[in-house]
């Protein structure tokens, strides 16, 4: 079963985790410094949010899958329907490791679709969790750190 995925970049992270936790009736799976998660299954949803120097709002949308087996019916969906993505394979970013690969719609809001792997303790292990905003992260890629408006293929980025 797959699980919808939304990233937003918020100004107040504390304020933010009050709203949401409320609207959610819920607490964050995960919380750290710069980041918060809900790992929620009405609606099931991989909600997260952060203040890693991003434009406040929706970061990137995305779909996590349960299996590799579900990332691969994804990727090979994309494939066939001739989208054009960036395939990052393994890596790290947003506190855990995963298989991922990215798709842009074609007014280029970013789609990201991966399966988790582990959790890790710092936001990429490109990094160290003490790092200025998207110096882990995020820093040879286009705005935001996605391959927004760009084409993927001539991106790589390990975010979120």
């Amino acid at each position: 079963m797959k699980r919808f995925h939304v990233h937003v970049h918020v100004d107040d992270l504390s304020a933010s985790i009050a709203f949401y936790s409320k609207l959610f009736a819920a607490e964050p799976a995960r919380v750290e410094s710069d980041y918060a998660k809900w790992m929620l299954d009405d609606p099931r949803i991989n909600f997260a949010i952060s203040h890693r120097g991003g434009k406040p709002g929706v970061d990137h949308l995305g779909l996590q899958t349960d299996s590799e087996e579900e990332l691969v019916e994804l990727k090979a969906r994309a494939q066939a329907a001739d989208m054009t993505l960036l395939d990052e394979g393994e890596t790290t970013c947003c506190y855990a490791r995963s298989d991922k690969y990215w798709l842009t719609d074609p007014d280029g809001v970013a789609w990201e679709q991966f399966h988790t792997l582990a959790t890790i303790p710092t936001f990429s292990e490109a990094g160290r969790a003490d790092e200025p905003p998207q110096a882990a992260c995020c820093a040879t890629a286009a705005p935001r750190g996605k391959p927004v408006g760009i084409a993927v293929a001539a991106a790589k980025s390990s975010c979120c």
